[in-house]
C-alpha cells in the first residue's frame, strides 16, 4: 500500500474535507482485495449487516438500485479484517484528522451494479451512533470509477459548515440542500479514480455519486472510522439491538470486540481481539447447529 501522505495532501484534506491517493494499492494488492471481497460477498449472502439485517427481494425500491451494500465484512472474514483494518490505514486517517487514535465504525461494500441509480448528496456522520468532527472514511476503487459509471463527487469545505442533521439518501438528488440551502451554490468536484486508488473524506463532507450508465459493475469498498474516545449519541444505526438496549448516551464506544482500536499513538491496536471474538462466535454457532 502507498501509505505516505505529503504535507500538501494533509493541508488539502483539512481545507476541503477530502483527498485522493493515486495507486494506493499495487496491482498485486488490488487483485488480492478483489479476490477476498468476492469471497466475502459469497459467504455473506443476503445479510446486509451481520446478524442484524437481511436484504429482502424488493428490487423495485430506489435505494436498492443505488448500490449493493454489505456491512462489516471484517467481522466474518479475518483476511478482510487484516487488510481494511490495517494499522497503516489507521495511521493515515489519524494524520489527516490530526488525532491520536482511531477505531473502526464499520466497513461496507458500495457496488454500483449496471445501470444503478445515482447516490444523492449526503453527509455520513449524522447517520452514525457517535458525533464527531473528526470521523473519516477511506473509499477504495476496486474498478475504475469514472464519470460514466458512478465516481464520487465532493462539495469542498462543507465539513466546516455542517451540523449533525441527518438527510436520507433517496431519489431526490438535492434533498441535502433543503437542510443546507447555501450549499446549492457550491461548485462540486468530481473524483474519478482508477482501480487501486482511494480517497479519504471527513464524515461531515458532502458527497454523492453519478448513476452507473454502463453495463459493467463499479466495485468500491469503504471503511468508516471514529476517533478513539468517541461516545454513544443515542442512535442505533448498525448496533445490534441487544447491545443498543444496554447503551446510555455518553457511554464510550470502546468495546474492543466491536470497535477495535486500529491505530494509536500511545496504545496497542486491538483488531486481533475482535477477530478472535468473532471466530469464537462462529465456532460456537457451528457447534450449536451440529448438536
Amino acid at each position: 500500500m502507498k501509505t505516505q501522505l505529503t504535507p500538501e495532501q494533509i493541508a488539502s484534506f483539512r481545507e476541503n474535507g477530502y483527498v485522493t491517493q493515486e495507486d494506493f494499492l499495487s496491482p498485486a494488492e488490488l487483485e488480492q482485495w478483489r479476490a477476498v471481497l468476492d469471497a466475502s460477498l459469497k459467504k455473506r449472502g443476503n445479510e446486509r449487516i451481520l446478524g442484524v439485517d437481511v436484504v429482502k427481494d424488493n428490487s423495485d425500491q430506489y435505494y436498492d438500485r443505488v448500490f449493493i451494500q454489505r456491512v462489516n465484512l471484517w467481522q466474518d472474514n479475518p483476511a478482510w479484517a487484516s487488510m481494511v483494518l490495517s494499522p497503516e490505514i489507521g495511521q493515515m486517517c489519524c494524520a489527516l484528522e490530526g488525532i491520536d487514535g482511531i477505531r473502526v465504525w464499520h466497513d461496507q461494500t458500495l457496488i454500483k451494479a449496471p445501470w444503478a441509480n445515482p447516490t444523492s448528496w449526503h453527509i455520513d456522520n449524522p447517520y452514525w451512533s457517535f458525533s464527531s468532527k473528526h470521523s473519516i472514511s477511506i473509499w477504495v476503487a476496486l474498478d475504475d470509477a469514472t464519470l460514466e459509471n458512478g465516481c464520487l463527487f465532493f462539495l469542498p469545505g462543507t465539513q466546516k459548515l455542517a451540523t449533525f442533521d441527518a438527510v436520507g439518501i433517496g431519489a431526490d438528488m438535492a434533498a441535502l440542500f433543503k437542510t443546507y440551502p447555501q450549499w446549492s451554490k457550491f461548485k462540486s468536484v468530481a473524483a474519478p479514480m482508477k482501480a487501486g486508488s482511494c480517497s479519504f473524506h471527513n464524515g461531515l463532507t458532502a458527497h454523492g455519486a453519478h448513476a452507473n450508465m454502463t453495463p459493467g459493475f463499479r466495485r468500491a469498498m469503504t471503511c468508516a472510522f471514529m476517533p478513539d474516545g468517541s461516545t454513544f449519541n443515542g442512535k442505533q444505526n448498525i448496533i445490534p439491538r441487544d447491545r443498543f438496549e444496554k447503551l446510555k448516551i455518553g457511554d464510550p464506544l470502546e468495546d474492543d470486540r466491536f470497535n477495535p482500536l486500529v491505530w494509536s499513538r500511545s496504545k496497542k491496536p486491538t483488531v486481533s481481539v475482535a477477530v478472535d471474538y468473532f471466530a469464537q462466535q462462529k465456532a460456537a454457532k457451528a457447534q450449536a447447529a451440529g448438536a
